[in-house]
């Protein structure tokens, strides 16, 4: 049986959404400055944690957003400056994930997706979009936002990364 493009995609965005959660826990039971933190960056030409775990939302959510717009842009507002804004900008796109029907996202199967920065335009199937583009940067983010919490000293290990795994019971 195929999987469908909802499942290789939804569930694993909604597990690690959830775990960069549970990782913001951590980082406030580690007892730190929120501001000071989703300010530092992993190196000096790299974005902050908070831009981050922003981005997680982004190439989710905003991603499907493109897609059914045809046409994805990067959300270049801001990010979340606190914890708690932070949570609630996660918690809106596991939310609206958590809606998105099969049927839809199988229906945007070979439709045209554009990916635009300025003038800079790349063409692709909306499939490949979101597989071979959003996909890859959202684990980018998820990755560099755990690496920085890492490197700051947070107790998180990598059963706070993988979150929820999806696991079959008995």
């Amino acid at each position: 049986m195929p999987l469908s493009l909802h499942t290789a995609l939804v569930p694993t965005w909604l597990q690690i959404l959830g775990s960069c959660n549970n990782l913001i826990d951590k980082a406030e039971a580690f007892d730190c400055d929120d501001k000071e933190l989703l300010s530092t960056c992993l190196a000096e030409d790299m974005l902050p944690l908070a831009y981050q775990l922003k981005s997680c939302a982004v190439h989710s959510l905003g991603a499907i957003e493109g897609v059914r717009k045809g046409v994805f842009s990067p959300d270049m507002n801001e990010p979340p400056a606190n914890f708690s804004d932070m949570r609630n900008l996660l918690n809106n796109a596991i939310t609206k994930l958590e809606q998105v029907e099969e049927s839809e996202l199988e229906s945007y199967i070979g439709q045209p997706m554009r990916f635009e920065m300025g003038e800079f335009k790349l063409h692709f199937l909306a499939e490949n979009f979101l597989l071979s583009f959003s996909q890859p940067n959202f684990f980018f983010h998820a990755t560099t936002a755990y690496d920085i919490l890492r490197m700051k000293g947070v107790p998180v290990g990598k059963r706070d990364f993988l979150g929820a795994v999806q696991i079959v019971t008995s």
